[in-house]
């Protein structure tokens, strides 16, 4: 099986400049590079619209791999996260949820909590909470044991680390194992139940209501989560040749792969100097949930 790295979370949204200051100055992230998407980039996005857009990449202070890449674009009334398919939720290893959601709490607060701190059933010593960012967009804020999870074994080493998961949300959670495991050859986990609180909050269930998921293993420091949505969730809305809202696409770096036998939405090209792949040939692909992946690897 391949293995892989989360290179990057793109996150759309309305202005930079309080998103950045806000991840800056609550969780200590800083801005790395910055400029505007160039019609080559844009071309590679399969999102013409976005050319002249401003992005901004920032990064965990400990972190050398992953960036969150914020990219101003448009507001899509109505979208919210947990009610649409794609990818949904950015996790992120922090050393104390609950000093955390005490900080959150503070007047001026850019990030609001939507789920308190809470204990995993299939692991009491990892913690999460559940907090919206001041774009809207939905982190998961994990404590992991000095020893790491089953899945996981790389705990924070600041505060707030880096993005260690990436929650994909699709109608039919077969359909997105068979697209990791046989499209991407990656370690897909079988299907197991768990309740997410948030998402049935989101979609009026009763709070016991569990939802099949599945996780699919990049590294020991990096995963994927397929949770299959309720009935209820819908496409997300997206502009014609615009990127869609929330977080818009997630770069994964593997060892290698078949550029022939993938199923390119944007075949790879060669970054020249758009970070964070700059110097890397990256393509676009579209998953079973109609998520975006930026697939960064050696041709």
């Amino acid at each position: 099986m391949r293995q892989g790295v989360l290179s990057s979370v793109t996150l759309t949204v309305p202005s930079i400049a309080p998103v950045a200051a806000a991840y800056r100055d609550w969780l200590g992230y800083q801005t790395v590079a910055e400029g505007r998407v160039t019609a080559r980039l844009a071309e590679s996005w399969d999102a013409p619209l976005t050319v002249g857009s401003r992005w901004a990449e920032l990064r965990a202070a400990a972190e050398t791999q992953c960036v969150l890449r914020l990219v101003e674009r448009p507001s899509y009334p109505g979208f919210a996260p947990l009610l649409h398919h794609g990818w949904n939720a950015n996790e992120i290893l922090c050393a104390d949820p609950v000093d955390l959601a005490e900080r959150f709490s503070q007047p001026g607060s850019p990030f609001r909590v939507i789920g308190a701190p809470q204990a995993l059933d299939s692991n009491p010593r990892i913690v999460a909470l559940q907090a919206l960012g001041p774009a809207g967009e939905l982190n998961y804020f994990t404590r992991l044991p000095p020893e790491g999870g089953s899945l996981i074994k790389t705990p924070a080493r600041t505060p707030v680390d880096r993005s260690f998961i990436v929650v994909l949300g699709g109608p039919d959670l077969g359909q997105m194992q068979t697209f990791y495991r046989d499209t991407l050859g990656l370690t897909v986990s079988p299907r197991f139940g768990s309740v997410v609180a948030v998402l049935n909050a989101a979609h009026e269930l009763p709070g016991d209501t569990p939802t099949p998921l599945s996780l699919v293993a990049l590294s020991s420091s990096y995963a994927i989560e397929l949770d299959e949505y309720p009935a209820s969730a819908t496409a997300r809305p997206c502009r014609p040749g615009d990127l869609p809202p929330g977080i818009a696409m997630v770069g994964l770096s593997m060892t290698a792969h078949t550029a022939q036998a993938l199923p390119w939405r944007r075949p790879p090209t060669l970054r020249d100097s758009e970070a964070p792949h700059a110097g890397l040939y990256a393509g676009l692909i579209v998953g079973a949930a109609a998520e975006r992946i930026e697939l960064v690897a050696p041709i």
